[in-house]
């Protein structure tokens, strides 16, 4: 049995889910162990699924074949009044089906969904130490509440929405009691422009498109501080942006494969060849 392990943390995406997988896949194939997980925003859907048990194989096929397009809305009465065009309810039951219900106490391994709080800006946390009853998938839900695309969901005094807005330093903290080294898995898009053609009948819609797709890019490109470069790998996906709902199987398949071959080539360095202190922070 090997005798390497990692936490990996799956850090936004939005809809790049095959990007996360490819990490994935590529840690089992260096034979490392992977005994919990840290899911934020989009990459909190496949940490959600690896940690209730799911093969990386059984993972890229449900990446490449559902489509996003089904999770989306417009309605403007929820963006005046709940802050977002939809409600995430049906990608919340999509999920909740395929974790089949499971609560954090219920998952194969402990995993714990980073959201924020709207109100406070600060993280709130789901895991089996914190919330054990609470469903995955209202947990994911909360995380990969993407601004104005989502609406912002009430959960006991918080206001919640994507965990992506946290301050860096919120993020990176040791996220177990022993020296299982903690890696962060971020995607960052170098588009430039968002090529969506205006409406000239209702243009609402492509402008708030637009704007969204600005806003998470924007996201994905944060300066990473020096004391936690160590501890992060960034994983380039190209044009493709955070919110790209119609992605090609080709896409998908150069996702994966960007993911898959960022971590072969720079895992080896992070961790087999550096030692790798987190900043001294409390852990989880």
């Amino acid at each position: 049995m090997t005798d390497k392990h990692m936490i990996p943390v799956l850090a936004g995406g939005g809809t790049r889910l095959p990007a996360h997988v490819g990490i994935l896949t590529a840690l089992e194939q260096m034979q490392y162990r992977v005994d919990r997980l840290v899911g934020v925003s989009g990459g909190s859907i496949v940490a959600a699924l690896y940690a209730r048990g799911f093969s990386t194989a059984y993972l890229k096929d449900l990446a490449f074949d559902v489509d996003f397009r089904q999770f989306r809305g417009f309605s403007l009465k929820k963006l005046l009044f709940a802050g977002g065009l939809s409600s995430g309810e049906r990608f919340e039951s999509w999920l909740d089906d395929q974790l089949k219900g499971a609560t954090f106490a219920e998952l194969d391994r402990p995993l714990h969904v980073v959201a924020t709080d709207v109100r406070s800006g600060e993280p709130v946390i789901f895991d089996n130490a914190n919330s054990p009853d609470f469903r995955v998938a209202r947990a994911v839900r909360f995380s990969m509440g993407i601004p104005l695309l989502f609406t912002f969901e009430r959960y006991r005094n918080h206001l919640m929405v994507d965990g992506s807005i946290l301050a860096e330093d919120a993020l990176y903290r040791r996220w177990s009691n022993d020296d299982t080294p903690v890696v962060y898995f971020r995607l960052r898009s170098n588009r430039e422009n968002a090529e969506v053609s205006e409406s000239r009948v209702f243009p609402l819609a492509d402008y708030l498109t637009m704007l969204i797709r600005t806003f998470m890019t924007s996201i994905s490109r944060e300066y990473i501080s020096d004391p936690y470069w160590r501890n992060t790998v960034v994983v380039e996906t190209g044009d493709i942006s955070p919110i790209e709902f119609a992605m090609t199987v080709a896409q998908k398949e150069d996702l994966f494969r960007r993911g898959f071959d960022t971590a072969s080539s720079v895992i080896p360095q992070k961790l087999e060849s550096l030692p790798m202190p987190l900043p001294a922070q409390a852990s989880v």
